[in-house]
């Protein structure tokens, strides 16, 4: 496993190398496409209008979103990818197997996640004037999220695997994320995919707080939940395309 992780890790620095306008086109992208959101906001709100820690709420919603949504499509489309070259049927027949392979492919993009959101961060606080307090314990709830997400992606990327063509579904799905994102942590809400670790990493962003043992122990359980049941879903969905023969061909 460990040279598998090695090559994937090897694999991904090798992309950013080589494609460095992908890293800058999305981190400029996503930063527009905030901006112009806050832009709207105070122009409808007024002149002299003060946000409050709303928008450091709102900004680290977003953050978190960027930060999943990888986790979440990467599987879909690269699956989505392999299919249209042809190239599926020898992904399944690697000694590690499928489910093995995608997940050390996850662990290994985690270095260019982590440096989109830190890069978007950056240029969102600088344009919007938002402060948010980054201390390394707070990618303990990003990590938790993380997991969700994965679980997340790997329960659509089942349905990648026997439909081949989910691109609307995954278009409409991402706006899902962003309620998830910004729940709040309580009572019911706990039960949903990602919203507790994105409570206690608002929490601890934008407002400061400490690190609370109780809820981020509740958002790991909730992203190992999660994780588990699309590692079910993805290993069900792997059975049914084998017997039903969709890896060989488009």
């Amino acid at each position: 496993m460990l040279d598998l992780l090695l090559v994937e890790v090897w694999r991904s620095l090798l992309a950013l190398r080589r494609y460095p306008l992908e890293l800058l086109g999305a981190v400029v992208t996503l930063s527009l496409i905030f901006y112009l959101l806050f832009l709207g906001a105070r122009f409808l709100a007024g002149p002299g209008v003060e946000f409050g820690g709303r928008l450091e709420a709102v900004l680290v919603g977003y953050l978190l979103w960027t930060f999943t949504l990888s986790a979440y499509n990467g599987l879909s489309f690269g699956l989505m990818e392999e299919t249209q070259t042809g190239t599926l049927e020898q992904v399944f027949l690697t000694p590690y197997g499928p489910v093995r392979l995608y997940l050390v492919r996850d662990l290994a993009g985690l270095f260019t996640q982590g440096l989109l959101v830190f890069l978007i961060a950056l240029v969102l606080m600088a344009l919007t004037g938002a402060r948010l307090a980054f201390t390394p314990q707070v990618l303990l709830p990003f990590l938790a999220v993380l997991l969700g997400g994965y679980g997340l992606g790997f329960a659509v990327g089942s349905l990648a695997l026997l439909y081949k063509r989910i691109g609307q579904l995954l278009g409409l799905s991402q706006f899902l994320l962003l309620f998830l994102l910004q729940a709040p942590g309580e009572g019911l809400f706990r039960l949903l995919p990602l919203a507790p670790g994105a409570a206690l990493a608002r929490r601890m962003l934008a407002e400061g707080a400490p690190l609370d043992p109780a809820p981020l122990f509740l958002s790991f359980l909730n992203g190992l939940v999660y994780l588990g049941a699309g590692l079910f879903l993805f290993r069900r969905a792997v059975r049914l395309a084998k017997g039903r023969g969709l890896l060989h061909g488009y």
